[in-house]
């Protein structure tokens, strides 16, 4: 795992996107086409508002895939991931092929079952992934499960992480806020042949330590990137505030 720090929250979206051209880039020039994940919240604001203005990237050879979604939330809720990623990234891009997880199906199972039958498919190029305030790795909450081979699960939202949500606006308070979510898993996020993890702001300094610094364990499900061998981490100066080196 590399281990990237930058001054400010800007200098560090902008290093992960020149870093997340080149993977798409690459992948596109080898094999014709370039498969990734993409992850939402405010940790990414800047860092997609930089990718999504590299002009060197075919869009049309991409397929993106969705990473997480609230279950009960339509697409027009202020919260929903599928409507950030449609605004801040597929209207301005238009990658070639877009998977999105429905939050508001009436079984979020089948939902589950539809996007592991089409990933499982596909061998994603590059991740781009954050880390949350209590070490998520999208929406595997500690405890993760570490061992599920199935592509999307569903998942139970601890209060740290509902906090967090409120903490960043998107909800009014923790009342608010869906308990259930579904998420990529652990193990389909480390099939990625490439991950760059953003991860700016103090708030998620405790988060890094644990997670970058400390032991492997799934009560830091951010720690297992760890193990990744191609992954890339990008911080700025208050989310490394707590690392020795």
């Amino acid at each position: 795992m590399n281990i990237f720090k930058e001054k400010t929250k800007l200098e560090t979206s902008k290093a992960a996107a020149v870093t997340a051209s080149m993977k798409l880039r690459e992948a596109i020039h080898t094999n014709g086409h370039a498969s990734f994940i993409v992850a939402t919240g405010a940790s990414q604001f800047d860092f997609l508002g930089a990718l999504t203005d590299d002009k060197e990237i075919d869009w049309t050879k991409t397929t993106m895939f969705h990473l997480d979604e609230y279950i009960g939330i339509s697409n027009t809720h202020p919260a929903s991931f599928r409507k950030y990623l449609q605004e801040r990234l597929v209207d301005i891009v238009h990658p070639g092929t877009v998977h999105f997880l429905h939050g508001e199906v009436d079984d979020p199972q089948v939902e589950c079952d539809r996007l592991n039958q089409i990933i499982s498919q596909c061998q994603i190029d590059v991740a781009f992934v954050g880390i949350g305030e209590n070490g998520h790795l999208a929406f595997n909450d500690p405890p993760a499960d570490f061992e599920t081979e199935e592509p999307y699960v569903l998942v139970e939202l601890d209060e740290d992480c509902r906090m967090q949500q409120v903490g960043e606006g998107w909800f009014h308070g923790l009342d608010d806020v869906p308990t259930h979510a579904i998420s990529m898993s652990i193990r389909q996020i480390m099939k990625s042949k490439s991950i760059i993890c953003t991860v700016p702001d103090e708030r998620k300094a405790v988060a890094v330590k644990n997670c970058l610094h400390g032991e492997i364990t799934p009560m830091h499900p951010a720690s297992i990137l760890q193990e990744h061998p191609d992954c890339t981490v990008y911080l700025d100066a208050g989310s490394a505030s707590l690392l020795n080196t």
